[in-house]
């Protein structure tokens, strides 16, 4: 079987961490893999060595679609089985499942196109997810309540819609001496940090950064004042973000690191992890990433949270852009210790029963015979 994978970004967040891992994956499987990236990516120098073949387009120009767009995703497309889309946003007009629609059907193409997603953005159109109704298509979501509001608001075909969770590596993802180690070597703290605090994204509005801080603000000066922040990602903001920790007095708080392709040694470092965002959150890989690693989490209820944060046993759930709240779960996650050790335990149970990636993985594969009739075993 031929698996096709259509990243149209440059971003290199949990998505594109998750691509790179399945399509090694599924070659590991005895699998074909076909990329099809913007060039120069991240997404494509990161399996530039993977073995899987990469196909290569002009990110700012491919949206005119002109003659050699179509060429290279037709050409790309052709070798696919199946091709899953991430649905990203649109950008002047152009969006990579419709496109990717298009060159299937003008082709006459037999590839199964699988628009895949876990977050819900109510601008979004109903044909990014069903781009076309006469070639084969279908949708993957990530999250059940990504797929309750696909039926439920774009009215699309229950049948049409399968749930998959992504997962996690949870040998990877396990937190080890050696690895506490190392992760205090990599990320130097104040000696007294406590408790260190851990948020791992981009740095943009929608993920609510400025809500943590005033969250931090408000526990330094009270209950805990050792209390710090490890900032670790990348993005528009950053400038802002800085300039604001230095305005709130935070300057002792908090610590900004770069993005990472090893998040674990993170999660060896904090004590807990928090996801503040404000608006456009699936089931976050970094939620069930820090679980893995026996770290209880403070998140948002935003989109699939839920479905993996449980209140007072895996963690704590906050509503988006409440600080008041977010300090509050803070605190009483920290300050019962006996409680929060048994969230410690119970967090890395929960990823282990029901979102280890290597079951996911191969529930993705047996999906896809399911639509193609192609087999997936070596």
């Amino acid at each position: 079987m031929n698996i096709g994978f259509i990243e149209d970004t440059n971003l290199h967040g949990g998505t594109q961490i998750w691509v790179s891992e399945a399509l090694r994956a599924f070659l590991a499987d005895g699998q074909d893999v076909t990329l099809l990236a913007p060039e120069g990516s991240w997404i494509a120098n990161q399996s530039a060595d993977s073995g899987a073949r990469i196909f290569t387009y002009d990110w700012d120009e491919v949206f005119q679609e002109l003659d050699e767009h179509v060429q290279i995703w037709t050409e790309a497309l052709g070798q696919c089985d199946v091709a899953i889309c991430t649905v990203h946003p649109p950008r002047e007009g152009f969006h990579c499942s419709v496109f990717a629609a298009r060159c299937i059907a003008s082709a006459g193409l037999q590839t199964h196109l699988l628009p895949k997603t876990g977050t819900i953005v109510s601008e979004y159109e109903r044909r990014f997810y069903r781009p076309d109704e006469t070639i084969n298509t279908s949708v993957i979501a990530i999250a059940d309540f990504t797929r309750q509001y696909l039926i439920k608001t774009y009215e699309i075909p229950e049948e049409k819609i399968t749930l998959i969770y992504q997962g996690v590596d949870t040998q990877r993802f396990r937190s080890t001496a050696e690895g506490k180690k190392e992760a205090r070597q990599r990320y130097l703290l104040p000696e007294n940090a406590a408790p260190v605090l851990g948020s791992v994204g981009s740095f943009e509005h929608r993920k609510g950064q400025p809500v943590l801080f005033e969250a931090v603000r408000q526990l330094a000066a009270g209950p805990l004042p050792d209390i710090h922040l490890m900032l670790v990602g990348d993005g528009p903001d950053e400038t802002l973000l800085r300039n604001l920790a230095e305005e709130l007095g935070l300057g002792n708080h908090v610590s900004f690191f770069p993005f990472t392709s090893e998040p674990h040694y993170v999660f060896e470092r904090v004590n807990l992890t928090v996801l503040p965002s404000l608006y456009k959150e699936g089931l976050p890989n970094v939620l069930q990433e820090s679980m893995a690693m026996n770290v209880p989490v403070v998140s948002s209820n935003l989109g699939g949270v839920p479905e993996v944060v449980f209140d007072s046993q895996t963690g704590y759930m906050v509503e988006p852009g409440n600080s008041a709240q977010l300090a509050e779960a803070i605190l009483n996650l920290w300050t019962d210790q006996g409680a929060y050790r048994k969230m410690c335990l119970r967090a890395r149970e929960v990823i282990s029963e029901r979102f280890n990636k290597e079951y996911q993985f191969e529930q993705f594969l047996k999906y896809f015979q399911s639509i193609t009739g192609e087999p997936y075993g070596n």
